[in-house]
């Protein structure tokens, strides 16, 4: 293949995307853009459809009040950040399936969903007990024990749907790495509908079921997890590219060596997303400690982030499948252009939406938590507050969750975690502790150290890109990088 020009397959939707490294000027950028959006577009969509559900939740428990939307919202926050763990790490099941559906390993790819299912059934076991246990703890943490002791019953209920969780997004993974994701969207769509539907039902009390109150959210999200397997299990079974796999024998069989596989890729994997996750964790409990406003202000303003950090996902994923194309041709020239342009993607998208924010704060924040309350009135205040933070802030967590795919589109998977260690830990909690507790900057405070943290890490991110694809030029070719065009 030559070093100039690469035509790739995208692993995830199949769209064939060519790149010249010899053409200069707009007309690069323009069609490169195309090709970059085309691909992202259907993965932010599913996106979408997927942060729909915890979005259902948060919206129908702000209309109950602000003890059960902030005890709901510690448990949500637990609960997600053991999922996202858990699923780091049967993410490097689609690139080892992508990799045996080349070479036509019919029996290693049976072999890699068994080993998915493997370990997200242990994660699955273990962060269940995990969740089910952490009560005492979060007390001894500074938070409210009301709080506390309403987030314990939203989690009894909860914890056990952590195995159907991980399972569909074992079989999520599986079919992307066939080249078949197709029912995924889908079923994620179909499963917001059914999500609302069961929240009205068993927050109220219809049909003669009776009213479970903020807790009926809870059993709604197991029974939908539930549910969304079983169905991605039926549509699997009657698709006649799939169907083999999963009945075949080798997906029954334990292999040690596709269980060490799936361990080795998806370790550093789980270990960026836990570190992420943990950071955002983290300070929603040293939010907790400030008081129960606070904690619904936090739950409210992290929902409204990640239903935008979706679109940072979805170029993120696109960028580093361009990206590893155009380095499977030593095409550095492009990979380097590619990074850039998935950067400026996101970082356009997160603008516009910083003006909405800026522009309309109050009716965002009104979708979220009803005025109808009086005693509401104090977290609708502080939750605007916090978006008019929010607007800079997601411009930094789009820029480094980019970073993180980038990267890993040249190949380094390690560096991402390293770099979060820094950026999350050592910057971004210490300023949000510092500027939250320690100066009495409250909740606000908190927030303005969370964005240094994102921005620290974003700058890291992007420089090492830009440093490990400059010295993979360097040894394919041993040429010096040209700029990029600005025209």
């Amino acid at each position: 293949m030559s070093s100039t020009r690469t035509t790739g397959t995208t692993g995830t939707t199949g769209t064939t995307g060519t790149t010249d490294a010899t053409e200069t000027g707009a007309g690069w950028w323009v069609r490169n853009s195309r090709a970059l959006l085309k691909l992202a577009f259907p993965l932010i969509l599913t996106n979408f459809a997927y942060v729909a559900l915890t979005t259902v939740d948060i919206v129908m428990l702000g209309r109950l009040g602000a003890v059960e939307i902030a005890a709901a919202g510690l448990a949500i926050a637990l609960f997600n950040q053991l999922r996202t763990t858990g699923t780091g790490l049967v993410t490097g099941v689609s690139n080892l399936v992508a990799e045996a559906r080349v070479r036509d390993d019919r029996e290693r790819v049976g072999a890699l969903l068994f080993a998915g299912f493997f370990w997200a059934t242990v994660c699955g076991v273990v962060f269940c007990a995990a969740l089910l246990l952490v009560g005492p703890l979060l007390v001894l943490l500074g938070q409210d024990p009301t709080v506390v002791d309403k987030a314990g019953e939203f989690l009894t209920v909860l914890a056990p749907g952590m195995l159907p969780c991980l399972w569909f997004q074992n079989l999520r993974h599986f079919t992307t790495g066939l080249k078949r994701p197709g029912p995924l969207l889908a079923i994620t769509i179909a499963s917001v509908g059914v999500t609302i539907g069961l929240n009205y039902v068993l927050i109220h009390g219809k049909f003669g079921l009776p009213a479970f109150g903020f807790v009926g959210v809870a059993i709604a999200t197991v029974t939908v997890f539930l549910l969304s397997f079983l169905a991605f299990i039926a549509v699997i079974l009657r698709d006649g590219v799939l169907r083999p796999y999963l009945v075949s024998p080798d997906a029954r069989r334990w292999d040690g060596d596709a269980v060490r596989s799936v361990w080795r890729l998806g370790l550093p994997i789980s270990g960026t997303y836990a570190s992420e996750a943990g950071f955002f964790s983290v300070l929603t409990l040293i939010v907790g400690s400030l008081g129960v406003d606070a904690l619904a202000a936090q739950t409210v303003l992290n929902q409204i982030v990640y239903i935008v950090f979706m679109i940072s996902a979805g170029l993120s994923h696109a960028a580093s499948i361009h990206i590893s194309e155009a380095g499977g041709g030593n095409d550095y020239v492009t990979a380097r252009r590619m990074g850039l342009l998935g950067t400026a993607w996101g970082l356009i998208a997160t603008l516009v939406i910083a003006v909405v924010y800026l522009a309309i704060p109050e009716r965002i924040v009104s979708l979220f938590i009803s005025a109808e309350h009086a005693d509401n009135a104090d977290i609708i205040a502080l939750t605007v507050t916090g978006l008019l933070i929010a607007a800079l802030m997601q411009v930094f967590d789009a820029t480094q969750n980019i970073g993180n795919g980038i990267l890993r589109g040249v190949g380094d998977t390690a560096g991402p975690f390293r770099i979060s260690l820094i950026g999350y830990w050592l910057i971004g909690l210490p300023a949000g502790y510092l500027l939250g507790v320690t100066a009495d900057g409250g909740v606000e405070g908190v927030w303005i150290g969370q964005t240094i943290g994102l921005a620290a890490t974003a700058v890291i991110l992007l420089v090492a890109f830009l440093r490990r694809v400059d010295r993979l030029h360097r040894e394919t070719s041993g040429a010096p990088v040209p700029e990029p065009e600005s025209s």
